[in-house]
């Protein structure tokens, strides 16, 4: 019985997307699917999947551009197994992804979130570490041997304080995220928008060391080209404030001062000064100035 929904919401380099759809072909086991779910008008591309002609995959392209959110949405909405997973179509699974996550999932079958070890790469595929990934390990990311249960305010104030997830490697239990979906007035950080719902709800995150997932960061992703204009954090500091007041109105008090002062996200503007000089000029620096400065 199929238990794994392995969804790619597509859209951009089309390398960057066969290769991450080989690599979910590399998973072992006959309990899981690939739905791609194409945003774009990239030639060649049905033809590709046609050619493919593996049963263990479907291949949809929507009429009209979604978007980002309006894509995840859909996605949820093709799920039809017990678990998914909302791939980017430029990351890469490891061959053990899957058998890393059903330990999980039998250790933890309450769990309605799954973050597995992941490393970051480069655009050309080898390890990148970032000023932003090494601040989620060595200061956000709980500390201890990997493998924990985690829920309640605890959790949200740790994610509020620094979201050291990375959302296109978690396996999600579908009903939870169905329950809430994705909102469409958020583009860039609807993913910490959803755990915040879930964890309101009740739901918790089980983490597993093991790094199975290679999560590809650079210059070009959508929440870096909407950083330098300020965009992202506009939409940030709306969602951290709005929040807040959920936080308060929940009685996780802790969690909503975190949320109100939103740090790393104010630190994170500071740190994009000078890529918003050269990209964005000074309209880009004045709103990373006002945004850290509050």
């Amino acid at each position: 019985m199929s238990r794994y929904e392995i969804l790619l919401p597509y859209y951009g380099d089309v390398r960057l997307m066969q290769d991450a759809v080989r690599s979910v072909l590399a998973q072992s086991g006959d309990d899981w699917r690939l739905t791609v779910v194409d945003d774009g008008r990239e030639s060649g591309v049905p033809e590709w999947f046609e050619q493919l002609a593996d049963p263990r995959v479907r291949y949809l392209r929507n009429e009209t551009n979604l978007g980002v959110t309006g894509n995840f949405n859909r996605c949820v909405g093709l799920a039809e197994y017990e678990y998914l997973v909302i791939m980017g179509c430029d990351d890469l699974m490891h061959p053990d992804y899957l058998d890393v996550v059903r330990a999980a999932v039998a250790r933890e079958p309450k769990a309605a979130m799954i973050q597995p070890g992941v490393e970051v790469i480069g655009t050309d595929g080898e390890p990148f570490d970032t000023l932003v990934d090494r601040t989620k390990r060595r200061l956000y990311a709980p500390k201890g041997p990997g493998r924990a249960l985690l829920a309640g305010e605890d959790l949200a104030l740790s994610l509020l304080r620094g979201n050291w997830l990375y959302f296109p490697s978690i396996c999600w239990r579908t009903a939870a995220v169905r329950r809430f979906g994705f909102r469409a007035d958020l583009g860039v950080i609807q993913d910490l928008a959803l755990v915040v719902d879930l964890l309101l709800a009740g739901e918790s995150l089980a983490t597993t060391p093991e790094v199975c997932f290679s999560y590809r960061r650079h210059a070009g992703s959508e929440s870096s080209a909407k950083a330098y204009t300020g965009s992202r954090f506009t939409e940030a500091k709306r969602f951290f404030l709005e929040t807040a007041d959920r936080l308060d109105a929940h009685g996780w008090h802790r969690a909503a001062k975190a949320s109100r002062r939103h740090l790393s996200s104010r630190l994170h503007a500071l740190t994009l000064l000078p890529g918003a000089a050269r990209h964005a000029g000074r309209p880009g620096v004045t709103a990373m100035i006002k945004h850290a400065a509050r």
